[in-house]
């Protein structure tokens, strides 16, 4: 489930989609040509000649567009919901998308929906929290339209009864558009997770956090773990098979967010696996997120080693990678006749400017024996003209 909220008043905080520029781009043209033939059809309906006007929504009712495309080899469609509104001086936009099964859209056959000549339809997607009433247009699995929402009073007395005082019909739409339903929240309180904020129940439903995976997460070993590390987990792809690969390669149940930060820098498996090839047996994840963030690759391990660099320390490596103390860089060292120059030589000289460029300019001048400590030094006094 995706979401994306774009505010200047005080609406519900912003949330992203995933959805790709292009999809976005071809759903708004594919929309576009839906909802002109839409209204074609309700102007016509005006003049008498449709048979299709819905009843007027109530002045207050949450009113917005619909968007619906089919999913190439899946019974599943890509629902977007959005609203605006530019009333009252301010400037409010939301967008929600998210997967929704055939049988979700009450009212809606699939020979309706594929119809080549395309046709006006009437459904509606009933949830917990309330349902929308949908009407517009179908043509060859893609449709859009306007639909009203309408808030369920009994959801809404339920939530007062759980402790969420008299929600607005704007929190109701949120809940519904998202899908918390009381079965989910009853869920989570059985596993010890009672009274979640509204946002937190917003969050982990969005973003896949609900009973199944903590379920999950707890048969790996960690029970009730906090709301925003089990959201961390989902958002950054901490899944149980990560954790299991991760504990095989002799790391037991890591704290959280060392595997969160893992999964951030690309701690992969495959990464580990071939340290270990390298002859670096278990690292700790702090190094190795380390090595990730400063571009530590295993071929630069291998590429070091051909250079008679072996088993070099990972802090070492880090400081290589920082300072720019590349392969190509030692090979010209070495050209210029300093082989296997120590790590920290190395790493001194990036630092204070000893370049090859710089050890020839020295030889020009008659410094043809000069030690690496001493070339330093005369870079460090301003040696260099």
């Amino acid at each position: 489930m995706k979401t994306e909220t774009q505010s200047r008043t005080s609406e519900q905080p912003a949330r992203r989609t995933a959805v790709g520029w292009k999809q976005a781009t071809r759903a708004t043209c594919m929309a576009l040509a839906l909802l002109a033939c839409y209204f074609g059809m309700r102007s016509t309906a005006a003049h008498g000649t449709a048979t299709l006007e819905p009843t007027a929504a109530p002045q207050d009712a949450i009113t917005g567009e619909w968007i619906i495309e089919s999913k190439t080899g899946s019974d599943r469609f890509f629902l977007t919901v959005q609203r605006g509104d530019n009333s009252n001086g301010r400037h409010f936009h939301s967008s929600s998308s998210f997967d929704i099964k055939q049988d979700s859209l009450k009212g809606l056959n699939a020979a309706t929906m594929q119809s080549a000549a395309g046709a006006p339809v009437q459904f509606q997607i009933a949830r917990d929290a309330g349902t929308f009433n949908c009407e517009g247009w179908f043509k060859n699995g893609k449709g859009a339209g306007s639909f009203s929402f309408a808030p369920s009073p009994s959801f809404a007395g339920q939530m007062e009864s759980l402790g969420y005082g008299k929600l607005t019909d704007e929190q109701l739409f949120t809940l519904a558009v998202i899908d918390v339903h009381l079965s989910f929240i009853r869920e989570l309180r059985d596993l010890g997770y009672d009274h979640l904020s509204l946002d937190n129940l917003i969050a982990m439903r969005i973003h896949g956090a609900g009973p199944q995976f903590i379920n999950e997460v707890k048969a790996a070993g960690y029970d009730r773990l906090p709301v925003d590390e089990l959201i961390a987990m989902r958002i950054h792809g901490v899944t149980l098979d990560f954790m299991k690969e991760v504990k095989a390669l002799g790391y037991d149940k890591p704290q959280i967010d060392s595997l969160v930060a893992m999964r951030i820098h690309g701690v992969s498996p495959e990464f580990i696996r071939g340290l270990h090839e390298l002859g670096y047996e278990r690292p700790s994840i702090d190094d190795l997120v380390a090595m990730r963030i400063h571009g530590v690759k295993n071929e630069f391990i291998k590429e070091l080693r051909e250079l008679g660099y072996d088993r070099v320390p990972i802090d070492e490596l880090v400081a290589m990678r920082i300072h720019g103390v590349s392969t190509d860089f030692i090979k010209e060292i070495r050209a210029q006749g300093y082989d296997r120059v120590p790590v920290d030589q190395l790493v001194a000289m990036r630092i204070h400017g000893v370049t090859p460029a710089y050890i020839e300019k020295m030889k020009a001048r008659g410094f043809n024996d000069l030690t690496i400590d001493k070339l330093i030094e005369l870079r460090i006094h301003g040696f260099n003209e």
